[in-house]
C-alpha cells in the first residue's frame, strides 16, 4: 500500500514538475522574443524617416509577444481552450469597453496621431494651453517639456479633440530691426549684418540654418526687416539671439 501511494505522489510530482519546466521555458522564449522585438522596433523606429519613433508601436508589439506567449503556456501547459476564452472576452468586450473607455479612447488616439503623423517626437506644438516640445507618444498620452523645462502630459483623446497648432522649431530665431539709410548699399549692409550675425551665432553654438535677412516695409528711417536663422539646439536659441543683436547693433545704424 505504501509503495503505491509513493507511485502515485511520485508520477502526479513528476508531472507538476514537467508542466512548472515547459512553462518556465516557453516564458522565458517569450521574454527573449520581446527583448528582441523591442530592439528591433527601436532600432527601425529610430532610423525609418517612413515610420514615427513613438513609444506606442513598442508598447502594443510587446503586448502581442506576451498574449501570444501567454496563450501558449495556458494551451500547452493547463489545456485551456484559448479560443473558447477568447470567445468568452468577445462576449463580454461591451461591459470591458464600458468600463475602459478613456483608456480606449486614449490608445486608439495614441496610434491616430503617431501612424497620421499628427504629432511626432521633437516637434514643437501648442495644444489645450500647453505648449512644449513632444518627448514620446505611449499608449496613454503624450508627454511634452515647456520652455520652463517642466513635464507635461496630455492625454492622447484630448489632442484628437482640440485644436493643435504646430509651432516653429526651438531652435529658429526671428529678430526684428531697422537698418537706417537711403538703400543705396542696402544689399551691401544686409551682407555684412548676416556674416556677423552668423559668426556671432557660430560663438554660441552650433547653427543649423545660416542667418538670412528679409526686408519687409519702408519706414522713416529706413528699411524694416526680419532676420531669421535656426540653431542645432533650442537651449541655444535666447544667448544667440542675444550675441546676434549685439554684434549688429552697430550696422544697423547709418
Amino acid at each position: 500500500m505504501e509503495d503505491f501511494e509513493h507511485g502515485i505522489i511520485s508520477a502526479v510530482g513528476s508531472a507538476w514538475l514537467g508542466t512548472l519546466i515547459t512553462a518556465v521555458v516557453i516564458i522565458v522564449i517569450t521574454a527573449v522574443v520581446g527583448h528582441l522585438l523591442t530592439k528591433f522596433l527601436r532600432r527601425v523606429l529610430n532610423y525609418s524617416d517612413e515610420l514615427p519613433s513613438s513609444s506606442i508601436f513598442i508598447n502594443i508589439g510587446r503586448a502581442i509577444v506576451w498574449v501570444v506567449g501567454g496563450s501558449v503556456v495556458l494551451s500547452t501547459c493547463f489545456g485551456v481552450d484559448v479560443s473558447a476564452a477568447i470567445t468568452a472576452l468577445g462576449i463580454g468586450g461591451i461591459a470591458i469597453s464600458l468600463g475602459f473607455q478613456d483608456t480606449i479612447s486614449n490608445l486608439i488616439g495614441g496610434v491616430q496621431v503617431s501612424l497620421l503623423r499628427i504629432v511626432s517626437p521633437g516637434d514643437n506644438i501648442s495644444v489645450g494651453g500647453a505648449a512644449g516640445v513632444v518627448k514620446d507618444v505611449n499608449w496613454r498620452h503624450t508627454t511634452i517639456t515647456n520652455s520652463k523645462g517642466e513635464m507635461v502630459v496630455i492625454p492622447n483623446s484630448i489632442i484628437n479633440k482640440t485644436s493643435l497648432v504646430h509651432l516653429p522649431p526651438t531652435g529658429k530665431v526671428t529678430l526684428s530691426l531697422v537698418v537706417e539709410g537711403g538703400g543705396e548699399d542696402l544689399d551691401e549692409r544686409a551682407g555684412r549684418i548676416e556674416q556677423a550675425a552668423l559668426a556671432a551665432a557660430r560663438r554660441v553654438g552650433a547653427v543649423e540654418a545660416a542667418p538670412r535677412l528679409w526686408f519687409t516695409e519702408v519706414v522713416d528711417v529706413g528699411f524694416a526687416g526680419s532676420l531669421i536663422f535656426t540653431m542645432a539646439s533650442g537651449d541655444d536659441a535666447t544667448p544667440a539671439k542675444d550675441a546676434v543683436l549685439r554684434a549688429i547693433a552697430p550696422l544697423t545704424r547709418q
